[in-house]
């Protein structure tokens, strides 16, 4: 390991492509942002994590970075992950779904085919091309997840043409007759003269976190930095679905305010209401009510305070909600034997 320290932890993020600037975000939105001397550096540090180490490469050299033991952790495309991981190897998946970077990995095959609308239809035209002696044509970047998903939905006639560049133009190059590609939007398939098919979604991709069974479970040290890690990144997970309500509700006491609060206890916050006292000028007893709620039940809070005698209702962000016990750092204990 080059002389590298058992207590360094190593995580590779993405050196550039679509998953660059988002990661970086990413990793500054849960507490930990990158500082990076310049764009040239491909090594940079986490202040805010002592001992963390940060590598950028290339999103597809990630996956093998890890797995050879170069690095600890990885963030990357779970499209690249499920492509580039070793079967049986040492590469485990930690968080399958870090909030960014969704996108899907799609049939697109061209306009003209009115007859082809669902992945049933493309697999008779293949059978009908090999009965005319030749093979459907599918270039992709991911021939091995395209081939399992082609196989398991009854295509048996087809060759794989394995591109690194711009897939949209294959069919009108006519170098292939369908692409499978990675899709966020489909407006550059649609730009192309391309549909995507009724179940054709190989699958549902989105940043990922991985890391390398062996050396987590070898280095003690390192194994606490990652407990740090996931710590974070759960934490801001958590709060992403939540915000702080705050209402201030005149009564005679904490509990008579508390029983109108838990009239919905789907309301009442993750495990009851915080309630404090409130001074007002004129003299009048109330309290301060303040619950953490689903974002998309906000407006069902904010009504039940009303319903209650809120006087006045402020509603903030959660920036980290921390559980009693991280359940993703819990899991990855239980999966390298030492939970």
């Amino acid at each position: 390991m080059n002389g590298r320290s058992d207590s360094i932890l190593r995580l590779a993020i993405p050196s550039d492509g679509e998953m660059y600037e988002p990661t970086l975000e990413f990793m500054k939105a849960c507490g930990m942002p990158v500082s990076r001397l310049s764009p040239r550096n491909y090594t940079a540090v986490i202040p805010a994590v002592k001992g963390l180490e940060v590598h950028f490469q290339r999103g597809a050299d990630i996956t093998s970075k890890v797995e050879a033991g170069n690095v600890d952790l990885g963030v990357v495309g779970l499209d690249r992950f499920q492509e580039y991981r070793t079967e049986d190897g040492d590469t485990l998946l930690i968080m399958p779904d870090l909030g960014f970077g969704r996108c899907e990995l799609v049939i697109g095959v061209p306009d003209a085919w009115v007859d082809v609308s669902t992945v049933a239809d493309l697999a008779d035209l293949s059978s009908e091309l090999w009965e005319s002696g030749r093979e459907l044509r599918v270039a992709t970047k991911y021939p091995r997840l395209v081939q399992r998903f082609l196989f398991s939905h009854g295509l048996n006639y087809f060759s794989l043409q394995q591109v690194t560049g711009t897939l949209e133009a294959a069919p009108a190059m006519g170098y292939a007759d369908i692409i499978v590609d990675i899709s966020a939007t489909g407006v550059t398939m649609r730009e192309n003269s391309l549909k995507t098919l009724e179940g054709g979604s190989v699958l549902t991709s989105e940043g990922c976190l991985i890391g390398n069974r062996k050396l987590l479970h070898k280095h003690s040290e390192r194994l606490e930095l990652t407990r740090e890690v996931l710590e974070r990144m759960e934490a801001y997970l958590n709060a992403g679905d939540y915000c702080r309500v705050t209402a201030n509700i005149k009564g005679l006491s904490e509990e008579l305010v508390s029983a109108q609060v838990l009239e919905r206890p789907d309301l009442a916050g993750l495990q009851g209401p915080t309630i404090s006292r409130v001074f007002a000028a004129d003299g009048s007893q109330g309290y301060a009510v303040t619950v953490l709620v689903p974002k998309r039940r906000l407006t069902i809070a904010v009504d039940h305070f009303r319903s209650i005698g809120a006087s006045s209702v402020s509603v903030s962000d959660t920036e980290y909600i921390f559980h009693q016990e991280s359940r993703i750092y819990s899991s990855l204990l239980a999966v390298l034997g030492l939970g």
